[in-house]
């Protein structure tokens, strides 16, 4: 897949492209039927498939709500089309310059002289332009005069694209990865660098992996104790993993901490991505040290038996 980071590094294609246009965060089963369709079309025409997607979310710009969770950074979303097989990744800066775009320039600037567009599939509910004052019949008009197809997503299956999205969201933030993952149809996973801690799980014989995560805008599951893998140097490793405050010893700032199983290794300042499987319990405050490695004792065991009978 080759991807730009915005539409002048973008070169028009000689081949027209299908292209569809949106955020896709999560990249899940919902958003899959909408891409595989692009696929379809591009092949079957002998296009270039297209996507066109922006960063920072609209919602960030437009409203200012730094508030906003994305299950994606840029990283994790382009990992993930490239997976499904897109030609072409375009992550274009939203700002409020590009949002006064006028219809009929987006379509002229845009669709036809950048990205040379055949056709484009796009929801029923699709708004663009200034002010967003045009929809899917507009498009459609302008189809006509300049010569692309328009496809419409149709209601359901933009409601189906929406509700999965929403009940990703809720069910991680509910600390429910099971639900998440199904909807996702892989496994929910968070990429970060391995930086020092306070090293306090090496005194009770847990040592940790503290991952920072430098994207302020990745949604962090809920609180809590949680069965995860990671790929390290080609190996597959297994481990469990704390988000939370670390209340035992009187933490205040969230921290994300895996113990891998049976790994002994110097990773620190590594990238690495860790794979959530499923949710042990709550985060918890124990009265010492000792009680806390009672505790982690028996979420090792459960993890193993949970990794036997599932992974």
């Amino acid at each position: 897949m080759n991807s730009f980071s915005n539409l002048n590094s973008f070169k028009t294609p000689t081949n027209k492209t299908v292209v569809t246009i949106g955020t896709f965060d999560g990249v899940h089963i919902g958003h899959e039927f909408v891409l595989k369709k692009v696929i379809e079309l591009a092949q079957i025409n002998d296009y270039k498939s297209t996507v066109l997607t922006f960063f920072p979310h609209p919602r960030m710009v437009l409203q200012q709500d730094s508030s906003i969770k994305l299950l994606n950074t840029i990283k994790e979303k382009e990992n993930l089309l490239s997976e499904i097989g897109i030609d072409n990744l375009i992550i274009h800066p939203f700002d409020l310059e590009f949002s006064r775009l006028s219809a009929e320039e987006f379509v002229k600037d845009v669709l036809i002289e950048k990205l040379n567009v055949g056709i484009i599939i796009i929801g029923h509910d699709h708004r663009f332009g200034r002010n967003r004052t045009a929809n899917i019949d507009d498009l459609i008009e302008y189809g006509i005069e300049y010569g692309f197809e328009v496809q419409e997503i149709s209601a359901k299956e933009i409601d189906d694209i929406a509700i999965s999205s929403t009940k990703i969201r809720t069910a991680l933030l509910e600390g429910n990865i099971t639900t998440a993952n199904n909807y996702l149809g892989y496994n929910y996973f968070m990429s970060g660098k391995v930086v020092h801690g306070k090293q306090i799980g090496r005194t009770i014989d847990f040592p940790t992996a503290n991952i920072e995560i430098s994207e302020d805008y990745k949604l962090i599951p809920k609180n809590g104790v949680y069965i995860v893998s990671s790929e390290i140097n080609n190996t597959t490793y297994f481990g469990m993993m704390n988000i939370g405050t670390n209340p035992t010893v009187d933490g205040l700032e969230q921290k994300i901490e895996v113990h891998f199983f049976d790994f002994n290794a110097d990773i620190y300042n590594q990238d690495i991505t860790v794979q959530i499987h499923s949710r042990i319990r709550d985060e918890k405050k124990y009265n010492s040290l000792d009680e806390l490695k009672v505790q982690l004792q028996k979420d090792e065991l459960t993890s193993r038996i949970f990794i036997k009978n599932n992974l």
